[in-house]
């Protein structure tokens, strides 16, 4: 065995490890003026930490293979925590099982660094099979809570079936981000439950809880949109009176499905929502992101729904493991207004993008609805057309 060798690779490998952690990203406005994107993802596959993937140890990996492969990085919640941008990242391995592992930067748009190992976690009576896409919400009561879809396989299916599972929300919760608490899964009157996040402050003493009940693993059913409802005891964490707030639309850009992303922003004028929208098409499935506002004396009145979708993939993001998808269950918004969305590509990598409060509620409040058909959009542009008349 030649040590000297594989001291070289091994160096080889954390110097470029080194170098796509520590690389600046550049600011790339948008032409909409809604967001300002970044020139690299700020999470990858490659940014795994190298020791959670390859044997160091010369002896027993004289070749430096990689042991355990990692397929992605992506949908990650997201939280200000002691001055630092704090993401739960949603990590794939080759295995498929997904996992979740924290990673944090200084200025929440580079140089992202995962703590040193992966988030162990807590397991119910019936242990989870699959994680994913987990919230993270700093709660009034003073804990901050991890909700994530815990999935397993559906006991229905014959045994033919090894692809049907059921989904529902996991829940855990702490008060330093390192000790976590499991508690009971959601439970509520819906067969699946997906897209779930808590509310930040109390309602008539209650936990408000937004979530997407569906009938079956894919497929939504009759009903779906994004729901809201209460919960009295996080120990016994049942959904009591549950309503849409935001349905699924005929002919819409969530004419499929739509889920609520991370936990709405209060703002002067309302909860700001950012969500995603879901529709078929000749390729597959499309997912965009969209925005919209309920009232602050009333969380369960939408008061503002601009038109359309308020992020898209772009050439780059709609290519991955699966394509033209945009998706978001983490956002931070700082003291100064500014507004930091940590969105996925394609299932594959994570991107930040910048706003402020100021232009996401001027969007929300000052887009047109969706008037639902052709003529009605038509009039929407008539419209500014002929405000605009004299001005171009």
């Amino acid at each position: 065995m030649d040590t000297s060798n594989h001291t070289i690779i091994i160096n080889s490998l954390f110097q470029e490890y080194h170098n796509l952690v520590k690389r600046k990203n550049t600011a790339v406005p948008h032409p909409s003026h809604l967001f300002t994107k970044y020139q690299y993802p700020i999470l990858t596959a490659a940014h795994a930490p190298l020791h959670w993937r390859y044997d160091l140890n010369p002896a027993t990996n004289p070749k430096v293979l990689e042991r355990i492969g990692v397929n992605a990085a992506f949908n990650a919640g997201a939280i200000k925590w002691n001055g630092k941008y704090l993401l739960a990242v949603r990590m794939e391995g080759k295995d498929r099982k997904s996992f979740f592992a924290f990673a944090e930067s200084e200025n929440g748009i580079d140089n992202f660094t995962f703590w040193d190992t992966p988030l162990v976690l807590p397991q119910t009576e019936e242990p989870d099979v699959n994680v994913y896409d987990m919230r993270l919400t700093q709660h009034e009561d003073g804990y901050v809570y991890g909700i994530f879809c815990t999935e397993r396989k559906d006991p229905s299916v014959p045994a033919t079936d090894t692809s049907s599972a059921i989904a529902n929300a996991g829940m855990i919760r702490s008060k330093d981000m390192i000790r976590w608490e499991r508690l009971p899964d959601l439970i509520s009157d819906s067969n699946q439950q997906r897209n779930v996040t808590l509310h930040q402050e109390f309602v008539n003493g209650r936990y408000a809880i937004y979530t997407r009940p569906q009938d079956g693993f894919i497929d939504t059913g009759a009903g779906g949109g994004i729901g809201l409802g209460y919960i009295k005891d996080m120990q016994c964490p049942k959904v009591e009176d549950e309503v849409i707030i935001n349905p699924k639309v005929y002919h819409t850009i969530y004419e499929l499905k739509n889920g609520q992303g991370p936990s709405p922003i209060k703002t002067k004028e309302g909860w700001l929502h950012l969500a995603h929208g879901v529709r078929n098409t000749a390729a597959g499935l499309r997912y965009v992101l969209y925005l919209f506002m309920t009232g602050l004396d009333d969380i369960e009145k939408v008061t503002h729904q601009p038109g359309g979708y308020f992020m898209a993939p772009d050439d780059a993001e709609i290519i991955g493991d699966v394509g033209n998808v945009l998706f978001c269950n983490g956002w931070i918004a700082d003291e100064d207004g500014t507004v930091f969305i940590y969105y996925a590509s394609s299932d594959t990598r994570m991107h930040v993008a910048t706003s402020t409060i100021d232009t996401l509620v001027d969007y929300c409040k000052n887009t047109p609805e969706d008037k639902l058909t052709t003529v009605g959009s038509v009039d929407t542009i008539m419209t500014l057309i002929e405000k605009n008349k004299g001005r171009y």
